[in-house]
């Protein structure tokens, strides 16, 4: 396995394979469980669009209770506890809106969707967030730059096996079934953290017994680490501007493919065929390109390619405003995005502290991520309530996306600062 493995990725001891091989089982099963839920919540962003901005008003409030819940019980119990932990919360909420699907009546189902889109998309953020921190925690920096691209890989699997099995039973099963069977993955991946926590300490912290003691600071403090430092208000800035284009992608989806599809099984099916073609284009980016793609341009440029495409994606869509040209765009933003921003920007994490790691990326990647999103879903709106077509619409986001490509390229040179500090200290 290891002579396969080696052929597209440099691994260096029998640990690290181990490492390896369970970190990107974590990520597999993670994200296996998430792709169930995630056409099923995109269905109801399509069926209820008038309502769009609300829901996402609503998560951004629920972000902003759960992270400092997070980070408290982070700063009580070791990453073997709390990991584990708050993946078996979710499962109880999904064993929770499954019973209250089959048990409450048919008039209840429009407010249990609207709860259910808002914890799914505070699911999505966090499980992913607590894994990637997770791996920060266990790899340094030169291992992450090796070892990230090929663990995004299990969850692109993950996610292409998620897909497959929402596309295939979601005009065939009850919807509220596939909630039930994404309980499974998510147990086995509590598992998969705990033995990850028994056998691989921390990446860039090298005291004896340290993996097992609980974050430092209070529910509070990864908030204050963020204002406190600006490499990490350029992360958060980062996130800012990538929801930004998200978000102008996703409403441009709903009112599109609200106008093309009028069956709610055939709108799921029809995210799930999309999803499932993100993952097989993210798979083989992450294969064959990510990692050599890192080495060669290094995390800065690797950050700025997204954004690049973007910017001319923006620009053929504000002219061809076609259903096929937005998902042959949303194809390719959400591929690059998972495919090459996502480990490369995994790995600007590799050079802070634990408690930035599970407190101050919490923070970022689940309450700014969200505030992103609301502040960019009322922009969206207010652009469609002054005229403006979704074409025209994706003209303004243009030069948006052109800033986004800066601020990607300045992260890179201050993580590789920080970098170099590191290995002069060492």
């Amino acid at each position: 396995m290891r002579a396969l493995i080696s052929r597209f990725v440099e691994v260096r001891s029998d640990d690290e394979m181990k490492g390896l091989l369970w970190g990107t089982a974590y990520g597999f099963l993670i994200m296996l469980s998430y792709y169930i839920l995630r056409a099923v919540r995109d269905e109801i962003s399509a069926a209820d669009r008038g309502n769009l901005q609300l829901l996402w008003t609503a998560v951004f409030m629920v972000m902003l209770l759960a992270v400092p819940l997070y980070s408290w019980v982070a700063s009580r119990w070791s990453r073997g506890i709390f990991v584990p932990l708050a993946n078996r919360f979710f499962i109880a909420c999904l064993v929770g809106f499954w019973l209250s699907l089959v048990f409450l009546p048919d008039g209840a189902r429009p407010w249990i969707d609207r709860i259910f889109y808002v914890w799914t998309s505070v699911f999505a953020l966090f499980v992913v967030t607590i894994f990637w921190g997770f791996m920060a925690d266990c790899f340094d920096n030169s291992q992450g730059k090796r070892l990230f691209a090929f663990i995004a890989v299990g969850s692109s699997v993950g996610g292409m096996l998620g897909s497959t099995v929402t596309a295939v039973l979601a005009e065939w099963v009850p919807t509220f079934s596939l909630l039930l069977i994404a309980c499974v993955p998510l147990e086995a991946a509590s598992w998969c953290a705990a033995v990850l926590h028994r056998r691989f300490a921390t990446g860039n912290v090298h005291t004896a017994g340290e993996s097992g003691r609980a974050i430092q600071g209070n529910a509070l403090s990864g908030m204050r680490a963020v204002f406190a430092s600006p490499y990490l208000l350029g992360i958060a800035a980062f996130i800012l501007l990538m929801t930004f284009v998200s978000t102008i992608l996703y409403f441009q989806q709903a009112n599109l493919v609200a106008e093309v599809f009028s069956d709610r099984g055939e709108r799921t099916a029809f995210f799930a065929k999309v999803d499932l073609a993100v993952n097989i284009l993210t798979v083989l980016l992450q294969v064959y390109l990510t990692a050599r793609i890192v080495k060669w341009l290094g995390v800065g440029l690797t950050l700025a390619l997204v954004p690049i495409a973007m910017t001319m994606g923006f620009l053929a869509f504000g002219l061809y405003p076609t259903l096929a040209v937005l998902v042959a765009v949303q194809v390719m933003y959400r591929a690059g995005r998972y495919g090459l921003t996502k480990p490369a920007r995994e790995m600007l994490w590799t050079v802070l502290s634990r408690e930035d790691k599970y407190k101050a990326k919490p923070f970022l990647d689940a309450a700014v991520y969200r505030g992103g999103d609301l502040v960019s879903g009322w922009i969206y709106a207010g652009l469609a309530a002054v005229g403006l077509s979704i074409g025209a619409i994706s003209l303004v986001a243009a030069p948006v996306a052109g800033i986004w490509i800066l601020l990607g390229l300045r992260l890179g040179r201050r993580e590789e600062a920080l970098a170099t500090e590191q290995g002069d200290a060492s």
